[in-house]
């Protein structure tokens, strides 16, 4: 019984180790959106600022782009942009964008 539970317990430990070596890394994912809202998410001439946002209001205007409830004229770059983001990516990058 005692080699059952170490097992188990080997197991589950590899498993944490290996989610979260996938976890989302947001400066990784935010090289991508770099290239419109700026090294720092200052204003381009392409897109909105991020500089300054809360993580919350990242997350709300990400999940809304998904959703396609969301932005202005240039949404539809956006949504595309927004539709291959997990959960757990847009969470990542509104923990990084909220450092600016």
């Amino acid at each position: 019984m005692k080699k059952l539970a170490i097992v188990l317990t080997l197991a589950l430990a590899t498993a944490f180790a290996a989610s979260a070596a996938f976890a989302a890394d947001g400066k990784t994912l935010y090289a991508k959106c770099a290239g419109c809202h700026g090294a720092d998410g200052t204003k381009t001439a392409q897109s909105k600022a991020l500089k300054g946002l809360s993580a919350d209001a990242f997350t709300k205007a990400m999940e809304g782009y998904k959703a396609k409830k969301f932005g202005g004229p240039k949404k539809a770059v956006m949504e595309g942009q927004a539709a291959a983001l997990s959960p757990d990516d847009i969470k990542a990058l509104a923990a990084y964008v909220s450092k600016f």
